[in-house]
């Protein structure tokens, strides 16, 4: 005989909904001795009837399992405490740095000549002063180069000019600076 499937729902009949829970109560802590003895679980069960009778059932001492669980679900209130300030904490600091990236982006706009009229005569005369300066560090590393540039073309020119008649030390020396 097939078991028709039952609906998840309130049992009117008094009589059968005491006689349902009965059953499935007992099938219910059959289970958890089951999976205690088979799985060498630690398994704690409470059942209160609509009557307000306990039934429990625990592979070990059902006290202990109790401060065991209320001690896992303090230290998950805590986990979670934390992490809610972690993210309050991170939230903070992506709001510093967006601010931070706006400040950099108005700054790098006036930098360009860009959005000049909000700034005062003193934050101009500041913008002219980094400029000035960015200026002068661009200005010395181009020399720099250039130099660079100079020395490696007259090493490649004396020879050419003086051919072979170049002492052997000198033209050493100089295929030595060519190649590094």
């Amino acid at each position: 005989m097939v078991r028709g499937k039952t609906q998840m729902k309130k049992i009117e009949n008094v009589t059968s909904r005491q006689v349902t829970f009965s059953k499935r109560r007992n099938g219910l802590l059959k289970k958890a001795y089951e999976l205690s003895v088979l799985c060498d679980a630690e398994v704690g069960l409470i059942v209160f009837s609509p009557r307000g009778k306990v039934y429990e059932f625990s592979s070990r001492c059902m006290q202990k399992m109790l401060e065991r669980y209320q001690k896992y679900s303090e230290e998950c209130d805590i986990s979670n405490t934390t992490k809610e300030h972690d993210i309050q904490h991170l939230k903070r600091e992506l709001a510093d740095k967006k601010e931070r990236i706006s400040i950099l982006e108005s700054t790098q706009r006036k930098m360009l000549g860009e959005d000049l009229e909000s700034c005062s005569i003193k934050e101009l005369n500041q913008l002219e002063s980094q400029a000035d300066r960015g200026l002068k560090h661009i200005r010395a590393r181009m020399t720099e180069m250039l130099v660079d540039q100079i020395d490696q073309l007259k090493w490649k020119v004396i020879p050419m000019a003086y051919g072979s008649s170049l002492p052997s030390l000198f033209r050493r020396k100089y295929f030595e600076d060519l190649h590094n």
